[in-house]
């Protein structure tokens, strides 16, 4: 794995069930958790694995032990939260004060593409020993999404998570947003806007940093991007720029992880950026939400690095 680094911009037993349940009554706006799968292992690859694709990802097995809570009022408006799970026993572990993982998934912020395509990877980093607050949002073809509501109901989400979490023994002084292609983008910009402690950290996983430049390609998410800002460039330039991570001030403890081998989001989305980088040779745009590949295990290196548990 090659790694690289730029300037910052900144100075960087199952549980009882009477457990589980009690959980989901502290949370006033819970929602049933819906059971998507009857196996919680994930298969093990003997090497890890690279450049996976998107049928793969979506494929992958997983229990849904999610507790999903709203943070408003419409439908789209909800998070799922993981909580994590004992190895041994394949139980949530009871112990409080879990550092928390804020995940916004990607999808070329299109209502096409939902949160659950990152469901096994959320379980995955719980089973890691983390707690994950998976965040939905209204994207492009919702009303209220796109720019600037899809990043309002970011800030929302991660809101609602510092006032309402530390009930379910989440440690909301410790907390590090991360998020995945356009999910990327908008944990960037809210890591930038969100003041107060807390945050201590922010990863982007193939993030598009730049708006104008990635509008300019011709690939189906890129060509989403206008979709997303409600026109083009040449018209909306203040919007592009005020949408580009790369023209903010960063979190100070912000870091990319980029693949060679990505066709989705290009490395100088990264490498261009002027925000701290790693670029992991030979991994592809859904490498970073596979959590069996070469790509997710940097990320969990990079989390611990910011993240101790």
């Amino acid at each position: 794995m090659q790694q690289r680094w730029l300037s910052a911009k900144t100075p960087f037993t199952l549980l009882h069930s009477t457990l589980l349940s009690a959980l989901l009554l502290l949370g006033g706006c819970a929602i049933p958790v819906v059971k998507k799968s009857t196996t919680l292992s994930l298969p093990t690859a003997a090497t890890p694995l690279n450049n996976v694709s998107y049928s793969s990802v979506i494929a992958l097995p997983y229990e849904d032990r999610s507790i999903k809570l709203a943070y408003n009022s419409t439908p789209l408006q909800f998070g799922q939260l993981y909580l994590p799970v004992d190895k041994a026993t394949n139980s949530l572990k009871s112990t409080a004060g879990i550092p928390l993982v804020i995940f916004i998934h990607g999808g070329c912020w299109l209502n096409a593409y939902d949160i659950s395509h990152s469901n096994a990877f959320s379980q995955a980093i719980s089973a890691e020993g983390y707690a994950v607050w998976s965040l939905e949002y209204r994207r492009t073809g919702d009303e209220g999404g796109g720019w600037p509501g899809s990043l309002t109901d970011i800030k929302q989400g991660i809101a609602f998570a510092q006032a309402s979490l530390p009930q379910y023994g989440v440690d909301t002084s410790r907390i590090v947003i991360s998020g995945h292609s356009a999910g990327g983008q908008l944990a960037l910009l809210a890591g930038s806007q969100i003041k107060g402690a807390g945050i201590v950290g922010v990863i982007g996983l193939a993030a598009i940093t730049d708006m104008p430049t990635y509008a300019s390609g011709s690939n189906s998410c890129q060509s989403a991007t206008a979709q997303f800002m409600g026109g083009a460039y040449s018209d909306l330039a203040q919007q592009y720029q005020q949408a580009s991570p790369n023209q903010q001030l960063m979190h100070p403890a912000t870091l990319l992880l980029q693949g060679s081998n990505d066709n989705i989001v290009p490395q100088s989305q990264a490498s261009q950026s002027g925000i701290p980088y790693k670029m992991v040779e030979n991994a592809g745009h859904f490498d970073w939400i596979h959590p069996q590949t070469t790509a997710y295990k940097q990320f969990v290196i990079s989390l611990q690095e910011l993240l101790p548990l």
